[in-house]
Formats: C-alpha cells, structure tokens, sequence
C-alpha cells in the first residue's frame, strides 16, 4: 500500500487521517491503472515540494528537473494527480469542519457564532423586546441568487462522487473498526473512478447546461433544508416571545437565479432559453409536489369509523371524485387524491398545456387550482382536521412539511431574475423611438430631454411597437425576451420574474428605459384617471463602477421624486438598488471600491429614508475577497448602520455554489448564517442599539480610500503596458478557452481591461499567485496616511472598534496569505517577454506587496496573516506540495503553447492546471 498524501499538521488527527487515506486509495489508484513508474514520479515530485517548503529552499529548480526527462503525457498524468490530490483534501476538509460543528451542537456550551440562538441570544442581551423581536423576525427575507456566470470547474458527474466520498468519511468517523473496512473498500472504488473519469468536459457548458446543474441543488439539499430550516426559525422566535401566535416564515428564504434571465454579455440567452429556464423551474417544484402530495394520499389511511373529519375535509373528500369502494371510507385518502388530481391539472397550465406534468398520473380528472396558494389552503384543512382527533403528530411531521414546501418553493421553484445593459436598452429605446415617429435621435438627446420622453410614454397607454415597423436584430431580441417575460408572469405568477436588473446604470434615464420596455409587454401600466402606474416587476438599477457608486444617491433621489417612476416604486411596496462589488473593485482597486460601496449604502438608505421609500439592497458579491466574497455573517453584520432593513439579497456564484449547497449539512449552515446575520443587523444596527460611527473614522477612510484609489489607477490604467502584462503574465486568454460557463470572457471583442469580466480578472491573477484585486494600494495608501504624523494608532482603534474596517482588513489578510511572489515572479520571468516592462511593472506589484503584509501587521498587531484563522492557515500548509509543482508545470506548458507548440495535449494541459490551481486555492473567479 502507498503512502501518497500529503504529510498534514499533527494538530488536526480527525483530518489528517482522512487526507492520508484519500492520498493512499489515489495512490494505489494510479498505480493499479498507470502502473509504479507514475506513480514514484508523482511521488517525487510531491515530496519536493514539500521538502522545499519545509526547509524555506525553492524547490522549482528540482521539480522542473525531475519532470523534464519525462515525455508530456506523463507529466500530464502528474498534473492530474495533483489536481485529484487537492479535490479529495478540500472534500475531507469540508466533511472536518461539518463534524466539529455537530460535535459543538452535541456538547453544552453556547451556541455558536452566526446560528439562530446565537444571534436571538444577542438580540435580547442589547435589551430588545420579545415581541419587537417577534415582529421584525416574521418580516426578515434573504434570498441568495445562483447567478449566471459560474466558475464551477467540475463537472456534475465528479461533483456527485465526492458527494458519495463526503458520505462514506462521514460515516466512517461514526462507525466502529468492523464495519470502517467495508467502508474503505467502498471509498477506494469511488477514488478509482475519479481517477479514470476526465476532469474537463469536451464541450463548452451551454446555458441550458448551466440551468441543470443550478437545479440539481434542490434535489441536494435545498428541498429538505429550507423548509427545515424555516419551521425552526419559527419555533425559536415563538419560544423566545413565549407565544402561541407563531409567525409564518415560509418566505423567509426564498432563492433566486439569474440562469437563464440574464443575457447581460451574453447572446446566448435568448426567449427560448429563458423559456427553457421557466419550464425547468416550474417542473421541477412541481413535481416535486405532485410526489409529496400523492405520497401523502397513500399514507393518510384513517377510516371514518374510527375517526371523525372535519366538514371541511369531508367537502374535500365528496368534491375528490374518487369514488372507489375501497377507499369509502378512507375521507384523507380521497381528498388528497382529488387535491393531487387538481394539483395536476395546474402543472399541466402552468408548465406547458401541450406537455405531460412528471411524476404519478391521476386516477380522475379535477378542475386546475386557480393558484398554488389554494393548495396550501387544502392542506391547511387537511392538518386543522387531523388535529381535532388526535392525530396533530401525524399533522405536524407528515403534512405539514409538504404544505410547508408548497408553501415556500410555490409554483415557480425561485425567482429568476432579468438582467441586460443600460447601453443595450438604449439601443432599443432608440429603434423604438425612431420607428414609432417619436425621435429620429434619441441617443444624441442630453439627459434632461431623455428623461422628458421616457415620462412622455409612461404617461401614455399607447405602445412605440407597430407591426409593420421594421426594426434591428438587437431590438427584435430583446422584444422577444419580453414578450416571452410578460406571458411567464401571465401563466406562473409574479414570483416567477420578480426583478430586472439594470447592468451599468449612471443615470435616471437607465431606469425609465427599462419602465417603456415592461410597458411595451403589459408588465408595465401606465397612469389613467381612476389608477396610479403600476409595475409587477421590481425595476432594479446595478451601480458598479466607483464614478457611479458616488452618484448613485442623486440618481435614486431624482427618481423617487419622478411622479411617474414614484407611482411604480409604490406599486411594488419599495425600491431595491443593487450595488456592484466586482466592477467597483476593478474599476477602483480593494480599499476604494470596499469604502465607496459602503459609503453608497449609507447614502442610498438617507435617501429612502427621507422620501419615506422602504429599500432593499442586492450585494453583487463573487467567491473571491476582490469580487465581495469573504464569511458571510461578518460581512453583513459590516454593513453600514440601516442598510440591511430586514431584507437581503446576494448573489451565489461559483465554486462558491457547490462549497454551500452541495449538501444538506452546509446548504443549512449558509442559509442559516444568512438569515441569523439579517436578524441581527435588522435589529441593532440601529440607533436604539449602535453607537454612531466615529467622525474621524469616516474621515480616515474617504482619504485612504482615495489614496488607494490612485495608486491602483496609476497601475492598473496609468500604464500603456499594463493590458500586455496582464496577459503575459496570466493564463486568461487560455482561460477563455476552459469549458466553465456559457459567456464570453469579454462583454465585447476589446482587449481593455474596462472590458473585460470581472469573473477572468480575478481568475487570472489568481491562477499567478498575485491575486491584486485583492490588496494592490492598500500597502500605499496607508503608508502615505500614517505619512510624518504617525497615525497608526487610529488605523489600530478603527480596526478594533469597527466592524467594516475589521472585516476589510481580515479578508485582505485572506488573500495576502494565498498571495506568492517568489511563484508570482517565476510567470513574470518566463512568461513576460519585455524586460523592461517586467522590471517596471513586476517590481511595482512586488513593492505594494512587501508594504501591504507589513502594514497589515501593523494594524492588526499580527506579523501572522492568519493570526485569527487557524483553519485556513493548516488548508494552505497541507497543500503547498500539490500547488508548487502545478505552477511550475502551468508556466512550462503557457511557455510551450505561446512558443507556437499547439499540440492537443499542451493545450489539454494548460486548462487541466487552470482547473488544479483553481481548485489547490479554493478560488476561481
């Protein structure tokens, strides 16, 4: 037997064990399918690299030696090797941390950080009321949105077997030594079976492809955990205000997409994809309720003779239809047959009256359900009548978590939401506007005057489209879109299509676009003399650049004070604003884009504030620290003062999506991370609660932010050379070619760097090791604060007593510690052709980082970055030996390809490293 792993901390036994395991049953993997050869070199090579950490002394010299005597394709089988090496360590750190937790939740003590107790524990200590508690908890709603642009690398089948690993280490840790032998047995079959499945798919991944895989984590996980988890939410606000009134908490959680709604860059979503996004939605909760309801008409089988229904449930059975000798006395058997015939008769409406719903037929045929809504009634029938004869058991754990689903995933299964760019909309006014005789020019019409008309039409019933106009390919597009939007929210509900999200919105004329183009499809009605306007979508403007984060409060003002837009605002109850972190951060570096949306939270919720307008804030928030990610309970409870108003919603993307819902133990810990976060912001980011931030905090962060601000710029846009660099030094033009997600890696065919996704630049920094959209300018901009004056001791306060500074500086540290020049020089050496502009620029980035760890030690009082993160500093220890040698093998293989060496299995594997450096660091995009 081998002994192929990595040699992990002793500290941690639980997971080393199980790291060692999984490297041993990989070993013997490859040596049973390669044979010993491959397996000594890998072998090899790993223990360089880990000689070569431990002993301080780099070890790229000795690996590219030990690789280069061998032909590529086996140096390939080495790549792969470490790629799996570093898979089977995250899911056996993963299956550590969710059994530290259980093992928390066994023993007494207090509840942890970020559960609900914890966070109702909190609440009532900073004295507030019960009943204040009850009432804010019954209006707290988080919705997390699987967005459209994921940087999964892994396919579902790999996703499925470590699903099937997680299970077996899980099950092994609880089991005794006689049956642990069996369960080895069956973890080396899984390990074998990754090790002869392909890591990368042949073909791209398509729209539809993405919607598939974002639904499988129903199945998964959220079906059980969200009702779950909802139910317990309602039993512990009631336990803590002592009342029988218990609130209801169905829509406390309700998930969103942006998969197949969103086209912003992306021409492959189109009205039949989108229709493609609904039905698959609409089937899938569907069937699952099918299932759930004709499930329970089995297992209600209580006779009459024995027990006595209510006259509502006895209508029920009489109203079924069924009328069958052996179920005559059976009431519950034959009014949930009825209740599944009608449920029946709805799917076949709802998701395509030419289609056959899935799941059980039945055995009559019932008029529809004019709503889901009248099904949660049924049920509730169904349980009130179970409780006046005894059966409130059978009530509350066998009907009442089917109503409880039915309750909260409806017809619609989540919202999806539209999204498409301000320039495109504009595009479309503009051919609208020039066809319908209404302006030849709109595009060259200064603000005042587009904002003139688009008021002009809102006051108007009569539509811009005409059938025998002749319109552009973009137009008929986005026409199509619509028309395919409005027919959805007819057939499904509003839920379906709750927002349109506005990409890249400066102005007020941005928004009221979008108003004529609902108007156009009938989501959208204009005033009349008996009705104020009305939208049944929420108009949702996405401020992302740093220019307009700092207009955006102006922007939201002149459109509440618009009468027309004021009388859509009130027709959905509110306004909701998303803010950008990825384009921010690009746009104006870490620091500066961190404050600046901070600041435009602050500002935005005055706003609201004074118009007497409620508003709800949508966190464009990646995986990685440079696009917003980071723990979730710190950041919202870093939010600014009044921000988060018992609402919240963010976006899930990425490996992030698979690491939170690929299982029931982690979907639950998210989400309820989630909604313990909003309670407690909701409720004492208050003024009752919070003191006011301190003047010269504020003060301290508009100059750092600034200063950070122009160091990053003269980077990153003050050189003529840096584009060149960026993509010298980075493998993102190989990155467009890795089958992730279905759009292009540019939002158009300009190589700028304002052009370019968010999602490719932090992927590409990462895959070098620099990772700059995460720290570049910090360093600088704290130096030349603390300048002669020796301000430190302020930057040490702030990062002590506030919550926002904290958590900036933490994440940086995050990042800082995944951050590696000496690799980082070695792409710079041999990738970067121009020795000049390496000097200048390599030497620039080495610079700020050398100052940003030394600064970030200063403040924190640490020289340590992961002082407070002991988890994450034994993850990285334990696999530097797989990462040295994949950036040494990424750099020869770029060399190669760029030298003109197009052979397929070069290019197969650059994008087999792309996807083991992305998976060594946990981070993608």
């Amino acid at each position: 037997m081998s002994d192929f792993a990595a040699s992990p901390e002793p500290s941690d036994d639980a997971v080393s064990a199980d790291i060692l395991l999984l490297g041993r049953l990989l070993g013997d993997a490859i040596r049973a399918t390669e044979g010993d050869d491959t397996f000594e070199l890998v072998e090899h090579v790993r223990r360089l690299a880990g000689d070569g950490r431990r002993s301080g002394i780099s070890s790229v010299d000795a690996i590219r030696t030990a690789l280069s005597s061998r032909p590529l394709a086996e140096q390939i089988l080495v790549l792969r090797a470490l790629d799996w090496l570093s898979l089977l360590a995250n899911t056996a750190e993963d299956v550590h941390i969710e059994r530290r937790r259980r093992r928390d939740r066994e023993v007494a003590g207090p509840p942890r950080s970020g559960s609900l107790r914890a966070a109702i524990d909190r609440i009532l200590a900073a004295g507030v009321a019960p009943q204040q508690l009850l009432a804010v908890g019954a209006q707290i709603q988080v919705t997390p949105v699987i967005t459209a642009h994921p940087t999964e690398v892994r396919r579902k089948t790999i996703l499925e077997v470590l699903e099937e690993v997680a299970e077996l280490l899980d099950r092994r840790s609880r089991l005794t030594d006689s049956v642990t032998d069996e369960i080895e047995q069956q973890l080396s079959v899984c390990v074998l079976l990754l090790w002869q499945t392909a890591l990368l798919r042949l073909s791209k991944l398509r729209v539809r492809d993405e919607i598939n895989e974002a639904i499988r984590y129903y199945g998964t996980s959220l079906f059980d955990v969200i009702p779950s988890l909802t139910k317990d939410y309602e039993n512990a606000l009631a336990s803590t205000a002592q009342t029988d009134n218990r609130v209801d908490a169905t829509r406390t959680i309700a998930m969103g997409s942006w998969i197949g709604g969103d086209r912003d860059g992306n021409p492959f979503v189109t009205a039949e994809v989108l229709r493609y996004a609904i039905h698959r939605q609409t089937e899938t909760a569907l069937e699952h309720h099918l299932r759930a309801v004709h499930h329970l008409s089995h297992r209600l089988s209580m006779t009459d003779r024995l027990v006595t229904p209510t006259p509502e449930l006895l209508a029920l059975a009489a109203a079924s239809g069924d009328d069958s000798p052996f179920r005559a006395d059976e009431p519950y058997r034959r009014a949930l047959r009825g209740m599944h015939a009608r449920l029946y008769a709805f799917a076949r409406a709802v998701i395509d009256p030419a289609d056959q719903p899935p799941g059980p037929l039945p055995a009559q045929q019932l008029s529809a359900y004019d709503n889901i809504d009248d099904l949660v009634g049924d049920l509730d029938t169904v349980i009130r009548s179970l409780q006046t004869h005894g059966a409130g058991a059978i009530a509350e754990q066998i009907v009442e978590p089917v109503r409880r689903s039915v309750a909260v995933f409806g017809a619609h299964l989540c919202g999806l939401d539209l999204r498409q760019n301000s320039a495109v909309h504009e595009q479309v006014i503009a051919d609208l506007f020039r066809a319908a005789a209404v302006c030849d020019d709109y595009l060259s019409l200064h603000e005042a005057a587009r904002v003139g008309l688009l008021e002009a039409e809102l006051r108007t019933p009569r539509l811009l489209r005409h059938p025998a106009a002749t319109y552009g390919e973009t137009t008929c597009v986005e026409l199509a879109i619509l028309d395919e939007a409005a027919a959805a929210v007819d057939r499904v509900g509003r839920a379906v299509l709750p927002q349109y999200v506005i990409s890249m919105a400066h102005d007020v004329s941005d928004v009221l676009e979008v108003a004529v183009l609902l108007k156009e499809v009938g989501l959208v009605t204009a005033a009349t003399s008996d009705r104020h306007a009305a939208t049944k979508l929420d108009i949702v403007p996405l401020f992302e650049t740093i220019d307009d984060l700092h207009r955006s409060p102006d922007v939201l003002h002149r459109l509440l004070t618009t009468g027309m837009y004021a009388d859509l605002v009130r027709s959905r109850g509110g306004q909701e604003v998303m803010i950008g972190y990825s384009d921010s951060n690009k746009d104006g570096g870490y620091l500066c884009s961190q404050w600046r949306l901070s600041a435009a939270q602050s500002a935005l919720t005055a706003v609201a504030d004074e118009a007497g307008v409620e508003l709800r804030f949508f966190h464009g928030r990646g995986g990685t620290v440079g696009r917003g990610g980071g723990p979730a309970y710190q950041a919202i409870l870093a939010l600014p003062p009044g921000s988060v108003d018992r609402s919240i919603r963010l976006t899930e993307q990425g490996e992030m999506v698979a690491a939170k819902y690929s299982n029931p133990a982690m979907a639950r810990r998210n989400l309820e991370t989630l909604v313990a976060a909003t309670l407690e912001a909701s409720l004492l980011h208050t003024t009752a609660h919070m003191a006011p931030i301190e003047p010269s905090f504020i003060a301290a962060m508009d100059e750092l932010a600034d200063l950070a601000f122009h160091a990053y710029r003269r980077l990153v846009y003050g050189d003529d050379r840096f584009v060149t660099f960026f993509r010298s030094i980075t493998p993102t033009d190989e990155i467009a070619k890795l089958n992730v997600g279905s759009r292009p890696a540019s939002r158009t065919a300009s190589a700028a760097i304002e052009d370019l996704r968010a999602i490719p630049w932090v992927f590409g920094w990462t895959q070098c090791r620099l990772m700059i959209p995460a720290w570049f300018g910090v360093g600088t901009a704290i130096e030349s604060y603390v300048g002669q004056t020796d301000r430190l001791d302020q930057l040490a306060a702030m990062y002590r007593e506030w919550p926002f500074f904290r958590s900036v500086i933490d994440n940086m540290g995050m990042v800082l510690a995944k951050t590696d020049i000496d690799i980082a020089r070695r792409y710079a050496d041999v990738l970067v052709e121009d020795d000049e502009m390496r000097s200048d620029i390599f030497g620039a980035i080495a610079d700020e980082h050398r100052r940003t760890v030394e600064w970030h030690g200063r403040i924190t009082g640490s020289p340590t970055l992961l002082a407070d993160n002991d988890l994450l500093a034994r993850s990285l220890h334990n696999r530097y030996p797989y990462l040295d040698p994949l950036h040494v093998m990424q750099v020869d293989l770029l060399r190669r390809f760029r030298d003109g060496d197009h052979d397929e299995i070069v290019e197969r594997g650059i994008l087999l490293s792309i996807n083991a450096i992305a998976t060594g660091l946990r981070n993608s995009g």
